[in-house]
């Protein structure tokens, strides 16, 4: 039986949430059953090219600087399709799910599209274009209940919508409390460290999030920070930090693409976010045996049940994180509860296995 040829199509392929969970899963698939292919168009944002390849994937670059130029690829993707004899189409994200929709018009080739965030917080021109578009396809996927409701309020969609919750792969982020990252950067080994993995943009609120650091060292003095990442806020944030004199307190990494030796540095894994579709890193994280103490951003809150799995406040009461993680501090034995109750919960219900699985059925449902 001839394999399932699938190619996804996304706008880059550096370090983000979307990008991170394209070789995570490609590990995972049933490679007798199927073949992967992956289009992306930042030449400059490569970071998971490396990891998909060795993962079996077959990558290629049509580059474009706008999204305008981004578009006008469908023709060389049709191309790639034919040459390829593609049987279905992955979209993740806006302006991949537009060139899809359109590849999608001229083909008649499957397209389903993966929805990693909210309407409402999209730019005017990106959602007036992706509702005009939406139909477009045959199927959607929200990361999330609030992402899949917010396509139906906004979009109001003929065609199927429905929800797969975004997994983490619990076998590969295992702690293993081997990291040197603690003694590379100078931190104490009984220090509380508290961490995040994040682009720098305005939704992660990182600002406010060294805010909460300075708030908690005022009484701590073995608080440290590590945010791992980069982004077009590196500016704003980095200004922030030297004016609250946390140079030698919290850490900037900058991007990597193995973050595991991070998460093994964390206890506490701390998330300060205004909105949220359902983040990977949080998973990662998680599965990492970090604490989590979170706004109850987007898709956060269908993970974290506060009081249980972690520590939650709501969106625009972010100044509660510092009492949250408070708690933590004075009650060891409850640090250690949650570490071990969060990694409960991504094995349970956040299994990438789960996830590859739901996606599998999908792909040979929507193929045949």
């Amino acid at each position: 039986m001839p394999k399932i040829k699938v190619l996804h199509i996304i706008k880059s392929l550096g370090r983000g949430g979307a990008e991170m969970l394209l070789p995570e899963t490609l590990k995972l698939h049933d490679k007798e059953k199927f073949e992967f292919h992956y289009i992306y168009f930042l030449p400059w944002k490569d970071q998971m090219v490396g990891a998909i390849e060795d993962a079996g994937g077959k990558v290629t670059c049509f580059e474009a600087k706008d999204n305008t130029r981004l578009l006008l690829k469908y023709k060389s993707i049709i191309g790639y399709c034919k040459a390829h004899k593609i049987d279905l189409i992955h979209c993740h994200l806006p302006w991949a799910g537009f060139v899809g929709r359109l590849v999608h018009r001229k083909t008649g080739i499957p397209v389903i599209y993966t929805e990693h965030n909210m309407q409402e917080r999209y730019h005017i021109a990106t959602k007036s274009i992706n509702k005009i578009s939406f139909n477009s396809q045959n199927l959607a996927l929200g990361v999330s209940q609030d992402v899949t409701d917010s396509i139906k309020k906004n979009i109001q969609p003929k065609i199927p919508v429905r929800t797969l919750l975004n997994g983490v792969n619990t076998e590969s982020f295992l702690r293993t409390s081997d990291s040197q990252i603690r003694s590379e950067l100078g931190i104490p080994e009984d220090a509380i460290v508290i961490g995040n993995v994040a682009v720098f943009r305005f939704q992660k609120r990182l600002v406010e999030w060294l805010q909460v650091i300075k708030k908690i060292r005022e009484t701590n003095s073995n608080v440290y920070g590590i945010i791992v990442g980069a982004g077009p806020l590196e500016e704003e944030i980095k200004k922030e930090w030297k004016d609250l004199e946390l140079e030698n307190i919290v850490f900037f990494p900058g991007l990597k693409t193995d973050v595991k030796p991070y998460f093994e540095a964390m206890d506490i894994f701390m998330m300060s976010s205004s909105f949220e579709g359902l983040p990977i890193a949080l998973l990662e994280a998680m599965s990492m045996e970090c604490a989590v103490v979170s706004t109850d951003a987007g898709g956060i809150k269908e993970v974290i049940r506060n009081g249980k799995d972690g520590l939650t406040c709501p969106v625009d009461k972010w100044e509660q994180l510092s009492d949250k993680v408070q708690i933590l501090i004075d009650e060891p034995e409850r640090l250690k509860e949650y570490k071990l109750a969060a990694r409960k919960r991504v094995k349970e219900s956040f299994s990438l296995q789960r996830m590859v699985k739901e996606l599998e059925e999908l792909y040979e449902e929507f193929s045949a």
